[in-house]
């Protein structure tokens, strides 16, 4: 079956970036995640797997802007007066995950007006874009480093503030546009801007595996995949499935998560320590500990949760000190074994 997703729980290794889209399955509001790294080392099948093991949602049939069929107050005027009327339908569907092109432009982005129809009857309709299409799922832009700055911003600050605004062209709109941005690049090909790079939420550097052992496992696999699809997935359902309840009672129970002040003070001083710059580091760092404190089923925050959390949330925030050669992930892996300790 060509739709079956290789399973979540058979991709060998790649730890770091599986808990990266773990704990933003669970807490969107992370801000993304940027994997950076070699090619082939399975970023996009991740994803994919990623969002097939999610629950599926409930979507307005037919609506452009993908409204959640169990959230009336937050229906788009269109599915207001479909409800209102009792003609709205609902379906079940899996998270979606919209690539966006390099060369996409930016009213295939945000949405425009619908030009055929405008200059055919006069009537203004406006045609949603990939924003609208990947809402409360997933949006990866492969190579992000090497798209206009201008589309990423717009990126950024749509993940941010969940929300997508139009003002152009006499049409004024805004709709829903939650969604999770996974951005991926190889820095042979370009850097991404500081400014840019600092507003990821989490950054994972993905390489190739060096053990044979792995490498191995992994040609298994995706051969047994390739061969039978559906018989290898339910191989791996069972676990799957595990995962997916772990995401499902992490979501339920991530408000209920605490965080002490001996827990705040050691972020502080981590990221003193390494001298990020602003609160992005602290923010980040706090929320993703909350979110795997959430998948591991706590209702506090623990010095586990802040070691596992730290690689990621704050690699990317260092400056770079042309006396000191060590890599980023390193100089964060030696901080957190000098600060987060018992």
């Amino acid at each position: 079956m060509p739709d079956t997703a290789f399973p979540f729980s058979a991709i060998v290794g790649q730890d770091s970036l599986k808990d990266a889209l773990l704990i933003s399955a669970i807490d969107p509001s992370l801000g993304g995640v940027l994997a950076f790294g070699d090619r082939g080392t399975g970023k996009t099948t991740m994803i994919r797997s990623l969002a097939a093991l999610l629950p599926q949602q409930s979507v307005v049939k037919d609506c452009q802007f993908r409204c959640d069929g169990d959230k009336p107050a937050a229906f788009c005027p269109s599915c207001q007066a479909l409800s209102k009327a009792g003609k709205l339908t609902t379906k079940k569907v899996s998270p979606p995950v919209i690539d966006l092109p390099l060369g996409a432009t930016e009213d295939r982005v945000l949405g425009a007006i619908d030009l055929e129809r405008a200059l055919g009857s006069g009537e203004i309709v406006f045609e949603a874009g990939l924003l609208a299409a990947a809402h409360r799922g997933f949006l990866y832009v492969d190579e992000v480093n090497l798209l206009d700055d201008h589309l990423v911003d717009i990126l950024l600050d749509a993940a941010a503030s969940g929300v997508n605004r139009i003002e152009r062209e006499g049409l004024s709109l805004s709709h829903a546009a939650q969604f999770v941005l996974i951005g991926s690049g190889n820095p042979e090909e370009g850097e991404l801007r500081p400014q840019l790079l600092d507003r990821f939420g989490l950054f994972v550097e993905v390489t190739t595996p060096r053990d044979v052992a792995a490498r191995v496992e992994i040609i298994k696999r995706r051969r047994a995949f390739d061969d039978d699809r559906e018989g290898f997935a339910k191989t791996w359902s069972r676990k799957d499935a595990a995962l997916r309840k772990r995401i499902v009672t992490g979501r339920e129970n991530l408000s209920s998560v605490e965080t002490s002040d001996e827990m705040l003070e050691k972020c502080a001083e981590l990221c003193l320590a390494l001298g990020s710059d602003g609160l992005r580091g602290e923010l980040s760092l706090i929320r993703a500990a909350t979110g795997f404190a959430a998948l591991s089923g706590r209702g506090e925050v623990t010095l586990e949760d802040l070691r596992r959390a730290a690689p990621l949330a704050l690699t990317h925030r260092l400056r770079k000190d042309p006396l000191d050669e060590t890599k980023a992930v390193a100089r964060v892996e030696r901080a957190v074994g000098e600060i987060l300790v018992s």
